[in-house]
């Protein structure tokens, strides 16, 4: 977690870290194993490993995470450090799904509001909408770059990693 500058987007510290993967072990999501400690005299390591309940939470909570319009920015960080383990085709679905809720919010958004409306006049209220829009803009904007550059082959995905012989 370090070498992925957790500290700088997460609250997690390792207490919380162990306790989770306990907790993940104790709901049957891991499998802990113990291996020999790195040094005599220190306890055993142990490593965890994802079942298959494990595996389909993960897959469902990455999937989630990318097909949200308003996910947290660290939940959508962490969901496109790890996009890689999706197969194309899935990671272009969730995107998809996600760029059409981006428009359906800028639209249900824009319905509402009268016929050239200015919205400097309104205030803050028009500085709330205004802010919806630009982030529902931006959002697609971004959701749309990101497909295009999974649809000409950016990246490794889950899909596309050659077997080992």
């Amino acid at each position: 977690m370090e070498s992925w500058g957790a500290h700088e987007w997460s609250t997690a510290t390792s207490g919380s870290i162990y306790h989770a993967l306990k907790s993940m072990a104790d709901q049957e999501m891991l499998t802990a194993y113990e291996t020999n400690p790195a040094e005599p005299a220190r306890p055993p390591r142990i490593e965890y490993e994802l079942t298959d309940n494990g595996e389909q939470e993960y897959t469902a909570l990455l999937r989630r995470a990318l097909s949200d319009r308003d996910p947290s920015l660290e939940v959508l960080g962490a969901a496109l450090g790890l996009i890689e383990d999706l197969s194309r085709q899935d990671a272009l679905q969730m995107l998809h799904v996600r760029a059409r809720a981006m428009r359906r919010w800028h639209a249900g958004i824009t319905e509402h509001l009268p016929p050239d409306t200015d919205l400097d006049s309104w205030g803050p209220i028009g500085e709330l909408i205004s802010l919806w829009l630009s982030t529902a803009d931006t959002g697609a904007q971004w959701t749309q770059r990101l497909i295009r550059r999974l649809e000409n082959g950016d990246f490794t995905m889950a899909d596309e990693i050659p077997l080992p012989d």
